[in-house]
């Protein structure tokens, strides 16, 4: 697999430099429900709309650096075990999955096939509430679900400020954009080893986190953030039983000291964070910088 890995590093037209975030996503049963939790604990979101897929609908924070905040949840009435976020949509994971910008995705999965590192490009969409239709083009990159392990990438066929500016401007200036993503893994090296092969990333710098019960690693210079579980009985152990290696936290980006639902701080590579209380959010472990 890293032999594999090794080559992809090597063809792949994107370098940890260009690891610029899309957006990250947190599902659930109920998007009302979520969208009223969220605001509550001051992340206010714009109704998005229904996705083509017919499944799934979503609402969005969008930030001054482009980034957004995505909450997922299956349409009133319909069955979303056939999406592959489906199980965490029903099952209230939160932190699932983050994407990365692109512009052009066709170069990239010509080589992720010819590598041998499985890919599955995908044409989706969603119309909002005014009735703008959106499209654009997503791709994996290694094995599904989509954007847990690695992020996948996603390319605009429309404008891409019509996805992330509903209203033609951020959602908020509160909240600057996505510090950083943090994945769940169970193995630390081997999840580095294969970070470095597929974005020629510098060896990262590392660190323990008590509040997570987890391992750090972080690549400077990229928003990626691999944690392992400290021990067997942490936290971030249990959610790696129940869901997988997938994202277990996100760290914004705030534009001043965020004060709302904090229950906790920590110190992750020189930089104080706020952590909200997870009740606060049904679960989710969000920071802020």
């Amino acid at each position: 697999m890293l032999k594999v890995l090794a080559v992809l590093a090597a063809s792949l037209p994107l370098a940890g430099a260009d690891m610029k975030v899309d957006h990250i996503t947190i599902a659930g049963r109920d998007l009302p429900a979520m969208r009223k939790t969220f605001a509550e604990a001051g992340i206010i979101t714009e109704y998005g709309g229904k996705h083509s897929n017919g499944i799934t609908e979503m609402a969005l924070s969008s930030f001054p650096d482009g980034s957004y905040l995505e909450l997922i949840a299956p349409i009133m009435g319909a069955d979303a075990s056939p999406h592959y976020w489906g199980a965490f949509m029903a099952k209230n994971a939160g932190p699932c999955a983050w994407a990365i910008r692109s512009t052009n995705l066709e170069p990239a999965i010509a080589r992720l096939k010819k590598a041998g590192i499985p890919t599955d490009p995908e044409k989706a969409g969603r119309k909002r509430p005014d009735g703008v239709q959106l499209k654009w083009e997503t791709a994996t990159v290694g094995p599904p679900p989509q954007g847990s392990f690695f992020p996948f990438m996603i390319a605009d066929e429309t404008p891409r400020e019509l996805r992330a500016y509903p209203t033609g401007k951020p959602t908020t200036n509160a909240i600057g954009g996505v510090r950083f993503v943090v994945v769940a893994v169970r193995n630390l090296p081997e999840a580095i080893a294969k970070y470095r092969a597929a974005f020629e990333l510098p060896a990262p710098r590392q660190q323990d986190d008590t509040m997570l019960g987890a391992h750090l690693a972080w690549f400077p210079g990229t928003p990626a953030i691999l944690a392992s579980p400290s021990n067997d009985n942490t936290w971030l152990a249990e959610r790696l039983k129940q869901f997988g290696e997938i994202p277990c936290a996100f760290v914004f980006d705030s534009a001043a000291p965020w004060t709302n639902a904090v229950s906790g701080q920590s110190t992750w590579f020189s930089r104080r964070l706020n952590w909200i209380d997870p009740k606060a959010l049904n679960g989710a472990r969000i920071a802020f910088d």
